[in-house]
């Protein structure tokens, strides 16, 4: 009888300590699985802060454009109409995209294709503002102050697109990541959702012209 007793307990014992074992591990997993997206996280929101500081750099280059053309033709308002209606233009779509930088943007699909849009909205904006700059304006290429924010513009739309396909990239391996089973339940667990992407349109695979 006494050593039934205690082949019973033993088999008790060994069984607690097979559940505390797997309660161990599957705590340390939890833990680990969760600290991996907090991970994945900060990469997302640390590359949606590099493309923010692109299209902040484009907003501030702009005036600084309209100021130098504005100085180099001071009868523009009344001569080149068609100059005029592009920076009206150019000077919306620029107040639009200023309102919504420095939101959290990438937080929702409705509020990044809203900031998307926008941001799209002032690329062409600036197209057609320079372009009707170079019609009216042959000979500001030779301004030195233009030339050197042109230069400035084109390495600008060349980042923002460069920063972009890199936030495409850490979006996706981190969706990857919150839609596998079973990391899956940790992630709705911790609140770590899906993160919507850019949806680009037909013309979003060529930065605008900047350059005369």
């Amino acid at each position: 009888m006494a050593n039934t007793s205690q082949m019973k307990i033993s088999k008790s014992l060994i069984i607690v300590g097979v559940i505390i074992v797997a309660i161990v591990l599957i705590g340390a997993w939890f833990v680990n699985t969760r600290n991996g997206f907090v991970t994945l996280d900060e990469d997302v929101q640390q590359q949606w802060g590099k493309v923010e500081v692109q299209y902040q750099r484009r907003l501030d280059l702009i005036p600084n454009l309209v100021e130098t053309v504005k100085g180099y033709a001071a009868h523009e308002s009344s001569t080149f109409e068609k100059v005029t209606q592009a920076r009206a233009g150019l000077t919306d779509a620029y107040n639009k995209a200023n309102a919504l930088q420095g939101q959290d943007a990438a937080a929702t699909e409705q509020s990044l294709d809203s900031y998307n849009a926008a941001q799209q909205g002032l690329g062409k904006a600036l197209s057609i503002y320079v372009n009707a700059v170079r019609e009216a304006y042959p000979d500001l290429k030779a301004n030195t102050q233009f030339e050197d924010l042109q230069t400035q513009l084109e390495g600008t739309e060349n980042r923002i697109a460069t920063e972009r396909g890199r936030y495409t990239d850490v979006v996706r391996t981190y969706n990857v990541a919150v839609r596998k089973f079973p990391a899956s339940f940790v992630a709705s667990l911790s609140g770590f959702n899906v993160k919507p992407q850019f949806k680009a349109d037909a013309e979003a695979a060529t930065a605008p012209k900047v350059s005369f």
